[in-house]
Order: structure tokens, then C-alpha cells, then sequence
């Protein structure tokens, strides 16, 4: 599974004009699972972006996670994330998980998320969303949690 992160001062999701989810001081996370991905991939992602240290210490050097700061975390599932854009003009989604499994995994990955930190808020998978955004820094990772078993062509 792929995660960009960026380090946010706000961050918010609307679908329809409604806000969906939103939170202040935090971890805005794209996430993206791929053809092959499994829970555990999911699991290890989640754990990565609440574990990564991608905010400042007394010092002023990147040494706190959100767990530390206790900031929010903003899942946001984004499937474009995936896209082989290594030739031509148009983006091939063949990498992406299929919708039935994307949607499991982002699920499984939210539900570690609240299971793990709070506050966690989150975009829905499969709509045309809104997101919003203040990239505190700016500061942006990729970061990414594999399965074990080898991946599917």
C-alpha cells in the first residue's frame, strides 16, 4: 500500500458540499492500495504513517510523530496514487487494487487507524470529495508497506 503524507496545520473533506471529515494540527494521508495488497500491508501502513516522525522537537528537528504531538490523522483514499505514468500522456490504473479490494483495504487501514490514535477522520472511498489543506512546512512523504506475497503483474 502507498501513503503521501504531508504534515498539516488543518485539513478537511467534503463530498456533496458537506465535510465529511476534518481535523486541525496533524497528518493529511492519500492512501492507495495495489493489485496484491493485503491486511497486513494495510496494517503496516497505517502503522508507519502514525509512527513516522515528521514534526518538529523542542530543537526544531523532525523527531515527533502525530502519536507524540497528538495530532489528528486525516485518511483520505486516493487510487490515482498507483498510476504507472512512466510513458504517454495518460495515466494507466492497471496497479491499483480493484474497487471491491481497494475499498476492503481502506476500511481495514481506517479501522487500525481509530484503533490505534485519535482523533482519526477520513474521506470516503469512492466519491467525488473536496479536500482541503494547510501542508504545514511544507513537509510531504511517500510512504509505502508491502505484502509479503510476491505482487500480481
Amino acid at each position: 500500500m502507498i501513503a503521501l503524507v504531508q504534515r498539516v496545520a488543518e485539513a478537511r473533506v467534503l463530498v456533496e458540499g458537506r465535510t465529511i471529515g476534518e481535523i486541525g494540527r496533524g497528518v493529511a494521508a492519500f492512501v492507495c492500495a495495489e493489485r496484491g495488497d493485503d491486511t497486513a500491508a494495510a496494517a503496516r501502513l497505517i502503522e508507519r504513517v502514525l509512527a513516522f516522525r515528521m514534526f518538529a522537537d523542542g530543537a526544531g528537528r523532525m523527531n515527533l510523530s502525530v502519536r507524540d504531538v497528538g495530532g489528528g490523522l486525516l485518511l483520505v483514499p486516493q487510487f490515482t496514487l498507483a498510476a504507472d505514468t512512466r510513458s504517454g500522456n495518460r495515466p494507466s490504473l492497471t496497479p491499483a487494487a480493484q474497487p471491491a479490494a481497494g475499498r476492503a483495504l481502506f476500511e481495514h487501514a481506517l479501522a487500525c487507524a481509530r484503533a490505534g490514535h485519535a482523533p482519526v477522520a477520513a474521506g470516503e472511498f469512492g466519491a467525488h470529495m473536496q479536500v482541503s489543506l494547510v501542508n504545514d512546512g511544507p513537509v510531504t512523504f511517500w510512504l509505502e508497506a508491502r505484502s509479503e506475497r510476491p505482487r500480481a503483474p
